[in-house]
């Protein structure tokens, strides 16, 4: 299994007190149920909508005072778990992208939680969540063609050394690191806020493996506790 130690720059305990994250690296496995992820998203949503986990607001809106720590605004460019559910509240459902892709929304879904999910094979170096400087390269879409983008300065990034793998913290992934079902070596990162419970965050990291595990009998997973 392939190791990633994420690190956080300090600085972020000013922004976001309290900030913690699983890290997840998982081995992947033939799939031979792809029956499971389209299963537990239809799942997922109908729990949204019938069932909510009782932080669901607390914990979105805790996301949208980060935001706007940063310098970022949340009506605009949103935490991943917020455009995600109100797609959901709209529309009743989320159409299905990928079998990994289709898991990792399922769970942010359910959970109101921010999950990212990579190729790690694409890195290079280690993640590191940090204060941009307005010089890392971003590759992103627009109106479908590659572009490179430039993030603002001081805010909050993941990155490589390579450039930058999602900007706002967890609102828009770049392309190089994109994940889907053909990678081998994944990497999932679940971010929470102290309005979200420490055994939640534990609940929907252990939910997610166990989804994957059915979707790919054999893969193996790493959990590793991060935080500020």
């Amino acid at each position: 299994m392939s190791a990633v130690t994420p690190s956080i720059d300090p600085r972020l305990a000013e922004i976001a007190p309290g900030f913690r994250a699983l890290s997840i690296v998982v081995t992947a496995a033939p799939i031979a149920h792809p029956d499971v992820a389209p299963a537990a998203l239809a799942e997922a949503c109908r729990q949204v909508l019938n069932d909510d986990v009782p932080w669901a607001g607390p914990h979105l809106a805790a996301w949208d005072e980060v935001f706007k720590a940063f310098g970022a605004k949340p009506k605009r460019t949103p935490c991943s778990a917020s455009a995600l559910r109100k797609r959901v509240l709209k529309e009743g459902t989320l159409p299905s992208l990928d079998p990994v892709v289709d898991i990792y929304n399922a769970i942010s879904i359910r959970y109101a939680i921010p999950v990212g999910g990579e190729n790690l094979a694409a890195y290079q170096g280690a993640p590191r969540l940090t204060l941009a400087e307005c010089n890392e390269p971003f590759d992103t879409l627009k109106e479908g063609q590659p572009v490179v983008e430039y993030p603002e300065a001081g805010e909050v990034i993941w990155r490589d050394d390579a450039g930058v793998t999602c900007r706002r913290w967890n609102w828009r992934q770049g392309v190089r690191t994109r994940l889907d079902s053909q990678a081998q070596s994944m990497w999932f990162i679940l971010e929470s806020l102290p309005a979200m419970p420490l055994t939640a965050l534990e609940e929907a990291g252990n939910a997610l493996v166990s989804h994957l595990q059915r979707l790919m009998p054999g893969a193996t997973a790493q959990v590793q506790l991060l935080e500020c």
